[in-house]
């Protein structure tokens, strides 16, 4: 029987072939300077454009994926390059694209299998042992045209809103090395927001899309449980159906978002993974979404953590704006907020920790921090406590239906289409700041789709903006200190706030349009 191998060995051993992956492409010739259109790849609006020049031949794929290249950590770059290569060759023969994603740069968060490569989770017992299949979604993105390019680091054991764990090392944020990117898709957060990437992919069981795409200035799109596939993404409790974790796109536009959603649920993924809702695309809730004034909740603070004054800031004015443009603005309210985090943060802990711990133990690793209290969580629960959990968390999911429709708008009694509120109650912050995430968390539990736009940024307005006051609990407390403590190099930095809309459950359609509504305000007022 062959001697387990010391954890760092194994970890010597994979970021040594990193790195000399990265240098024998850096040598290559990748590095031969692309024509200027490719550069301008990297401009926040430039999804549509660059996506129609590839389609048009106009810029050929092998030559966006050597751009690309040279900013990427994680290493597919010769299967990117052979698929690109391929593309092109399809386009000078037929005359037309393989599909709406044709040559567009793709990378994905750690997790996704891709055969003949690792999907470790930030575990380093799972190095070392590639997916001999790919998951349906890469081979959906592969057929509509996009070029997989990388995986992008993630917490050890995903279950956590910053990125770190000890295979990989710690992911920083590329505004500020002692900030974090959030998580835990932070890995292709920082890598979107260094411009080394078009179009990504994570996950979201508790905002693990929305929290990272706040936080380094993306879109993030967390759509409704099972529209899009599943199969073939390991993730940390396994087998878990309390609350599905979802698949979601990132981007540094709403265009890529938008494409990249519609296209997937277009190609009927239902077909492909059993798990998916046979749920058509909706091109009139979208439509009509984005002719008619809408009903707009707005939820300012949980009643737990108060947000930062930046945040605060971001949305009043994106209140105000949407007001003037003559959307109808109702107040919502946290009712049933805490309750649904707490049914949560039980579910987190329902094995007792028994499944990470036994993933950290295959590789020998320490646990970080955050981890090791998770596994210490307490005695599992019994199969009779868990199912008295479930029935809770039905409860509350009918219950926020009812607050739902019992909401209405002063001017015609309508209901509210859908909600804005921050993201979180802070934005960036030092490697080991972030704690609350409730503001995301509760649309998991309801299962509603939800997405996370650009807001604004912080200014030195806010370094004087008076916010005393006597903290509610230990979160509060912590959260002030955060802002206490940092808010002038935070100025300084000028750290993106984003704003989280909110819909109905399978109203996927609808929570992009009035995203797309709020973002052209936004820009326009810009």
């Amino acid at each position: 029987m062959e001697a387990k191998q010391d954890w760092k060995t194994i970890v010597d051993r994979k970021r040594g072939i990193q790195r000399d992956l990265l240098s024998f492409y850096s040598d290559c010739d990748t590095q031969a300077a692309p024509c200027e259109d490719v550069g301008s790849a990297a401009d926040v609006t430039s999804f549509s454009k660059l996506a129609a020049q590839l389609s048009r031949g106009e810029l050929s794929c092998d030559e966006v994926v050597k751009t690309y290249i040279n900013s990427l950590t994680e290493i597919l770059f010769e299967h990117a390059l052979r698929r690109a290569k391929e593309l092109d060759s399809y386009l000078a023969e037929h005359g037309r694209p393989v599909g709406p994603l044709h040559g567009i740069p793709v990378t994905l968060k750690d997790q996704f299998d891709i055969a003949g490569f690792d999907s470790t989770l930030g575990y380093v017992g799972r190095a070392f042992h590639p997916a001999t299949k790919s998951s349906v979604l890469v081979e959906m993105l592969e057929s509509l045209g996009a070029v997989v390019m990388a995986k992008t680091n993630l917490p050890q054991s995903i279950m956590w809103c910053e990125t770190d764990n000890p295979l990989w090392g710690l992911t920083t944020n590329p505004l500020d090395s002692d900030y974090t990117p959030g998580g835990s898709t932070g890995g292709e957060a920082a890598l979107l927001a260094s411009d080394a990437s078009v179009l990504g992919w994570g996950t979201d069981l508790g905002g693990s899309v929305r929290i990272p795409s706040h936080i380094m200035g993306l879109y993030g799109f967390k759509p409704s449980n099972a529209r899009l596939p599943y199969r073939g993404v390991p993730v940390s409790t396994e087998g878990q159906e309390h609350v599905p974790s979802s698949v979601g796109p990132m981007a540094r536009s709403l265009d890529a978002v938008h494409t990249a959603f519609k296209s997937l649920v277009e190609f009927k993924p239902w077909d492909f993974d059993a798990r998916c809702a046979a749920i058509p695309w909706k091109e009139d809730l979208y439509q009509a979404t984005l002719r008619r004034p809408l009903v707009i909740g707005v939820l300012f603070d949980d009643e737990v953590v108060r947000p930062h004054p930046p945040i605060a800031r971001v949305l009043r004015s994106a209140v105000e704006a949407l007001r003037d443009a003559g959307h109808f603005i109702v107040d919502w309210n946290a009712q049933l907020h805490a309750e649904c985090v707490q049914v949560m943060d039980q579910f987190y802990k329902a094995d007792g920790g028994e499944d990470i711990r036994e993933a950290v133990k295959a590789g020998g690793e320490p646990f970080i921090p955050h981890v090791q209290k998770l596994v210490d969580c307490g005695s599992p629960l019994s199969v009779f406590q868990y199912w008295q959990l479930n029935r809770r968390k039905w409860e509350l999911q009918q219950r926020y239906l009812d607050k739902w429709n019992s909401i209405r708008s002063a001017q015609g009694g309508k209901l509210v289409d859908v909600v804005i509120m921050p993201p979180m109650p802070h934005t960036s912050v030092p490697h080991g700041g972030c704690r609350w995430v409730g503001y995301t968390k509760v649309w998991n539990v309801v299962d509603y789709p939800a997405i996370v736009i650009p807001g604004g940024h912080i200014g030195e307005q806010d370094v004087s903006d008076t916010w005393y006051f006597e903290p509610r609990n230990s979160m509060d407390e912590w959260n002030k200190r955060l802002w206490d403590d940092n808010k002038v190099t935070m100025a300084s930095l000028k750290l993106p706030v984003g704003i989280q809309i909110i819909g109905r459950r399978h109203a996927d359609e609808m929570v992009l349009a009035a995203a797309k509504v709020l973002d052209d305000i936004l820009r326009a007022s810009a």
